[in-house]
């Protein structure tokens, strides 16, 4: 007689839910909260009419629903310049950024060339050690960037982290044998980089450009250091001045802009419009950006 197969589980294949995955779970739950609570609180204050906000009324949904804030915002000629000029100065950072850490990685990844380690060594070496605020601008003046546009792009456009992260990536993804093939076949470093290493490594590529620019589009430090001309001021220093300073001196929107809207719910809507744009860029690298940053730190 043959044994007769039991009736298979509905649930086969379904891994037991453990406690520890419930605990994991609602911490998980509780720092997405901290991130997404704030900017849906900002969010309803932009959009609530001054006399809610001024009440402290509030919270995660809008009161006296308008419009007035973000009009102030696009009225004001200095608000939208910066935004202009912040975007420009976002895509041109990250061009070069890549442009350089590609340039960087490429070499550094293949076998054959000599003295890899000691380059590599000195490129990381500008990670841990810096000549301090002080000579940097010394050194800013001196080379005529103060003023201008290029020192908010050229002093931080090669990051040693990205490269190394870059790097690691080629190393564990591309096989030494497709190098090897590509050398038979006569191949140029050029050829190899562009026809074969580029097309490759797209995830990486896509995950790097949104680390330089995030990390340029959020950045005011150096502006407030290097820029006194009110043209060349991205839109996170003037957003900063805002949300720093109290009252309507902080509003750098001027009176005829900002005449139907108070100071707080301007702050809230200023900071809605330097987010959203920088938001906007995510949905279109999310799918390469958890395969670029694990294979690039995980493996090599």
């Amino acid at each position: 007689m043959t044994a007769v197969p039991k009736k298979e589980s509905i649930f086969r294949g379904v891994k037991r839910v453990r406690i520890s995955d419930f605990v994991i779970a609602f911490v998980i739950l509780l720092l997405s909260l901290t991130c997404i609570i704030p900017f849906i609180h900002i969010a309803a204050k932009s959009l609530s009419s001054n006399t809610a906000v001024l009440s402290k009324q509030v919270y995660l949904w809008p009161k006296g629903f308008n419009f007035e804030a973000y009009a102030s915002v696009f009225r004001d000629g200095q608000m939208t310049h910066s935004m202009v000029y912040s975007v420009l100065v976002t895509a041109l950072f990250t061009v070069i950024g890549m442009i350089i850490t590609t340039l960087a990685a490429y070499p550094l990844c293949r076998k054959e060339l000599k003295g890899r380690a000691f380059f590599a060594f000195v490129l990381m070496f500008t990670m841990y050690f810096s000549a301090g605020l002080i000579p940097e601008y010394l050194l800013m003046k001196q080379l005529g960037l103060l003023n201008t546009m290029w020192v908010l792009v050229l002093p931080l456009s090669f990051s040693p982290y990205n490269m190394l992260i870059m790097r690691s990536f080629l190393r564990s993804t591309i096989p030494d044998t497709l190098y090897e093939a590509a050398d038979l076949d006569g191949a140029t470093h050029f050829q190899v980089l562009f026809q074969i290493v580029l097309p490759l490594s797209k995830a990486i590529i896509a995950t790097l450009s949104l680390f330089y620019a995030v990390g340029r589009w959020n950045a005011y430090a150096d502006a407030k250091y290097y820029i006194t001309t009110k043209a060349l001021q991205p839109l996170q220093y003037l957003l900063s001045n805002m949300v720093l300073n109290s009252g309507q001196d902080a509003v750098s929107l001027n009176e005829a802009a900002a005449a139907e809207s108070t100071p707080e719910v301007l702050q809230s809507a200023v900071v809605m419009f330097a987010t959203i744009p920088i938001m906007l860029v995510y949905p279109f690298v999310q799918k390469y950006f958890v395969t670029g940053t694990m294979i690039g730190a995980v493996k090599g």
